[in-house]
Parts: C-alpha cells; sequence; structure tokens
C-alpha cells in the first residue's frame, strides 16, 4: 500500500468511526507519536487529519 494510500485509508476508517471528529482523533494520535518521538508516525498522522480537509475528488 503506497504511503498516500495508507493516509487515504486510514481518513475513511476514522470518518466512518467517528465522523467529522474523525480529523481531532488523527491530531490527537499524531501528538501522541510525536510525544513518543516518532515523528514519521506523527506526519503520517498529520496527513490523515489533513484529508478531511481536503477530501480526494470522487471518481
Amino acid at each position: 500500500m503506497s504511503q498516500d494510500d495508507a493516509i487515504t485509508h486510514a481518513a475513511r476508517l476514522l470518518a466512518a468511526h467517528y465522523g467529522e471528529d474523525g480529523a481531532v482523533i488523527a491530531i490527537m494520535r499524531a501528538a501522541e507519536a510525536a510525544a513518543l518521538g516518532d515523528l514519521d508516525m506523527a506526519d503520517h498522522w498529520e496527513a490523515v487529519a489533513a484529508a478531511f480537509e481536503d477530501p480526494p475528488a470522487a471518481h
């Protein structure tokens, strides 16, 4: 799975489970990862949160 696909997939799962609050969950996960020193994972969750602001175009 590509990085973009993983981000989209995570955003869709969070949206399905939490609705628009999924973005907040992603930000919390990014903060937790950063606090643990896992900056790559923090970047991933920040990108997931950003996907809520700019959803992919429908095909």
